[in-house]
């Protein structure tokens, strides 16, 4: 039987969407000045490189696995995609061979829920299956960065610990190159054959595994195409009449066209997110992707046209009145006013595109939601830049043994078996009866697994992106087709692929950006406001950090 579970890359993708406007405007701080990579000390303090032949040295080599073949194949970036249900019994094994020593590892990971006992059915399955018995010391995942940065300050280190990508602030990367063991005498070069399922991770995802000049961790893969996308009420719309807008102006006509206040409709719900793609503005969501090479000058994204441009576009549709009230104020959950029927386009992660059309199947069998190709600022192909190609990481202690890592390893390679294997049928649906039921070929969770199989094991190995929802193959099939188009027109900028460690003074630098821009798409502030930030910006500090990342670029090269 074949999960119609999320892809590697959608799985953690709400929470990046929450946490990212986190991220975009807290500088990640270290010790000293450092691009995690080869070269630095052993505790990571000293200048590095993650680029180039150094950087070679300490990436696994990889082969690819295809134990099913995809009904649509990866192309410019996307993740593949599955379609049909696989028989129980046509399911292929990943792991021939059990890697573990039946010996134990707590490991410390986020949850959004309320944690499951520790003896439940799920995990016993999966430690007997690995062949390692594993404590999961689950933490609320709203304070997660709280809790990590206590326990990284102590001096009793879990063995294992999940760490998020838009947790990497203040001195928590500093504290990963002290405390986090390498792996790289373990995974680097051909040792990574050891373990064949985390040899078939793509090299862009290790590549962000590397800190402080050692591989660090173990990543979780990710589609690079940008994973936020406008959607709109496709049954509305053929309803109603309405034509695709092709333009940011044919938008905003349509916008005041389709908002009827008395009737509680809006056209929109916040799009300032998709109006950065619009305008083809650098991306928000990691620090070192604000940074491109142009023209032989390093830019940042908050002194380029096409950034004041999308917020000027946003601050229109707020103006005209066609954003949803509660949008303005900040409060509710779009997708919900989307469902509903009171906004009509929304920006959210891709994955919504399965989750909303799931959720709705019962309730509203006319629901149905399409996404908009992002088109450009005049209309036309649009300019669009690579995310990072893993945002979230395993870490292993260093004050674990050479068999406790050995044993981490074979977990996260279990758990990296591929779509189609027996293996990943048992990390993502747990034990058949009990977390999940076979209905019309298809699994569906029971509510004990529902919240059992949940936010753990799912962390610690994944294999390369796919989207895999047989029982809604259309929404599939449409989501893969989506990323497809998008990729066509995405680029990678300088700084794509490299996970990168502040220097400390800069900190706070750009903390108070996120807020300006709100201010200003709802009208509190105006665009020279912005620009008058950027000035200051320059002068107490971003000139100075952009000499820093271009001697970073010079002597290391770009990982593209």
């Amino acid at each position: 039987m074949t999960p119609n579970a999320a892809s590697a890359s959608s799985g953690p993708s709400r929470r990046s969407f929450l946490a990212s406007t986190a991220v975009a405007t807290a500088a990640v701080a270290g010790g000293m000045p450092l691009l995690a990579a080869c070269g630095g000390g052993q505790d990571g303090n000293k200048d590095g490189t993650t680029s180039g032949k150094a950087a070679q040295k300490l990436l696994p080599t990889f082969a690819a696995t295809s134990v099913v073949t995809p009904d649509i194949p990866a192309k410019n970036g996307s993740a593949a995609g599955f379609t049909k249900a696989i028989a129980d019994a046509d399911l292929k094994t990943g792991v021939p061979k059990k890697l573990g020593s039946g010996g134990k590892l707590k490991i410390m990971a986020p949850l959004w829920g309320t944690p499951p006992s520790n003896s439940n059915p799920y995990y016993k399955a999966m430690n007997e299956a690995v062949g390692v018995q594993i404590t999961w010391q689950n933490q609320d995942g709203n304070t997660y960065d709280e809790k990590l940065g206590a326990v990284l300050a102590s001096s009793e280190i879990p063995d294992a610990v999940v760490i998020p990508g838009w947790n990497l602030s203040g001195k928590i990367p500093s504290a990963i190159n002290a405390k986090f063991a390498d792996l790289g005498p373990y995974l680097s070069g051909d040792k990574v054959k050891d373990y064949p399922n985390l040899a078939a991770v793509p090299t862009d995802a290790w590549q962000r595994a590397i800190f402080g000049g050692q591989l660090r961790a173990i990543p979780m893969p990710a589609s690079y195409v940008t994973n936020i996308a406008p959607f709109y009420r496709k049954d509305i719309f053929t309803k109603k009449g309405y034509d695709l807008p092709k333009t940011p102006d044919e938008f905003l006509s349509w916008a005041k066209d389709a908002t009827s206040a008395k009737s509680k409709v809006w056209a929109c719900d916040d799009l300032k997110w998709s109006a950065f793609n619009i305008f083809g503005a650098l991306p928000g969501s990691d620090k070192a992707l604000w940074w491109n090479l142009q023209d032989g000058k390093l830019v940042n994204r908050i002194e380029t046209d096409e950034y004041l441009e999308a917020l000027e576009w946003t601050r229109k549709l707020y103006a005209a009145g066609c954003v949803h009230p509660d949008a303005k104020a900040a409060k509710g959950d779009a997708a919900n006013r989307f469902t509903a029927g009171q906004v009509l386009v929304f920006n959210g992660d891709l994955s919504a595109w399965y989750g909303q059309t799931a959720q709705q199947l019962t309730q509203n069998p006319d629901f149905e939601m399409g996404a908009f190709d992002i088109f450009g600022p005049e209309g036309g192909d649009p300019t669009l830049w690579a995310v990072q190609p893993a945002n979230i990481f395993t870490f292993v202690s260093k004050k674990a043994s050479k068999q406790q890592i050995k044993d981490f390893l074979a977990l996260a390679n279990y758990c990296a078996a591929p779509y189609g294997t027996k293996e990943h049928m048992l990390t993502q649906y747990g034990v058949e009866g009990t977390d999940y039921t076979v209905k019309k070929g298809l699994p569906v969770k029971t509510t004990q697994g529902t919240n059992e199989v949940n936010g753990a094991y799912d962390y610690t190995g994944d294999p390369a992106a796919f989207i895999a929802y047989p029982d809604l193959p259309d929404v599939t099939k449409q989501m893969v087709e989506w990323q497809q188009r998008m990729g066509a027109f995405t680029k990678k900028s300088s700084f794509y692929g490299l996970t990168i460690t502040e220097p400390n003074r800069w900190t706070n630098l750009a903390n108070d950006f996120e807020q300006l821009e709100d201010d200003i798409v709802r009208g509190r502030k105006k665009i020279s406001d912005m620009q008058t930030a950027v000035s200051d910006w320059k002068k107490k500090g971003g000139d100075d950090l952009r000499a820093w990342y271009k001697k970073l670029l010079d002597d290391n090269g770009s990982a593209k």
